[in-house]
């Protein structure tokens, strides 16, 4: 072997063990006994449920009442879930309810808790939530329990039976009363179940007491709407002895109507969901009795039942929560 030849085999034999050098610098280290990780858990089997909460209108303060004591749960419970709360900006707007139900489902939610605006036509898009592994839990408001079998849904209810509450208030007014006397209600939205029930449950006291029901009309839950019915019923039927507002937004315009028309003090009203102004009015002597069906605690008691049925599996069944009648003397 020449000088030459000697030394680009030296040369190639020291590129070799660089290059053998700086693959081994590259490469893992050894695994030490004992330094093995548990695998890192999926997000699946960490991930807290996402719950949605949909309700009617956040002008109304009762649904902002109910959405302020979600969160607050949410907030004290945030190891257990994330929530979502929308609302709709009128009571009857029924296709934007559908609307924010569709986007829950396509965000995947575990589970909807839902104040339907109407008892009949979100069963559809709840029954397609339903179909997609979401839990659906109906509160304040009721679906039509005939539309829920023709569709093959069970649904189950969570919150008041408000044909009691109304009847708790109707009795309270009766007691002012004497038989034979004229009264009026001013219904909510013929198309909500809740509206109906208390609309009975107000029948039931009249009945009971042998108190004429001179005239019943809806005003769809608004005050505006209730301050013009109780203006033309305090015309057409200038005996009345009594307004039964099936809800306290309606017995604002109530209200209202007896003060335009000077009648004030000589009309006596009563409503049913103990909003913040209706609690002063109580106190003033300006409403007689209201319901307090715990706006702050509704929807709660709605998301702890999904948690529960998400957790266990098991199979839902409606549940009973508390009404309450509310009077000058009963006031908090």
């Amino acid at each position: 072997m020449n000088r030459r030849t000697f030394t680009i085999s030296l040369l190639t034999l020291s590129l070799g063990v660089l290059t053998a050098l700086s693959g081994c610098n590259n490469s893992a280290p050894a695994e030490k006994p004992g330094d093995s990780k548990a695998p890192e858990k999926t997000a699946t089997a960490t991930e807290k449920p996402q719950i949605a909460l949909i309700m009617k209108s956040l002008a109304n303060e009762f649904f902002l009442t109910m959405q302020k004591g979600a969160e607050a749960h949410q907030t004290k419970n945030a190891d257990r879930y994330t929530l979502l709360s929308n609302g709709i900006k009128d009571e009857q707007d029924v296709s934007r309810q559908q609307q924010l139900v569709e986007q829950m489902i396509a965000q995947q939610v575990k589970a909807i808790v839902i104040a339907p605006a109407d008892s009949k036509a979100l069963i559809a898009v709840c029954k397609k939530a339903i179909d997609a592994g979401i839990v659906v839990i109906n509160i304040d408001n009721k679906f039509d329990s005939a539309v829920l079998k023709d569709q093959n849904v069970t649904i189950p209810f969570v919150g008041p039976d408000n044909r009691k509450g109304a009847k708790l208030v109707g009795d309270a007014l009766a007691k002012t009363l004497k038989a034979g006397d004229s009264v009026a209600i001013l219904e909510g939205v013929p198309t909500a179940f809740n509206a109906v029930q208390r609309k009975a449950g107000f029948e039931d006291a009249m009945k009971a007491a042998n108190i004429k029901i001179a005239a019943s009309q809806s005003a769809n839950w608004e005050t505006n709407q209730a301050n013009k019915v109780a203006s033309a019923l305090l015309t057409a039927h200038p005996d009345l002895k009594a307004l039964l507002c099936a809800h306290d937004n309606m017995a604002l315009g109530a209200v209202a109507a007896l003060k335009a028309a000077n009648k004030a003090g000589q009309i006596t009203i009563v409503g049913f969901d103990n909003i913040s102004a209706i609690q002063q009015l109580i106190k003033e002597g300006g409403v007689l009795a209201t319901a307090d069906q715990h706006a702050d605690q509704l929807a709660v008691f709605g998301i702890e039942y999904a948690l529960d049925i998400l957790a266990k599996k098991g199979t839902p069944a409606d549940k009973e929560t508390p009404v309450d009648l509310v009077t000058k003397e009963k006031s908090k």
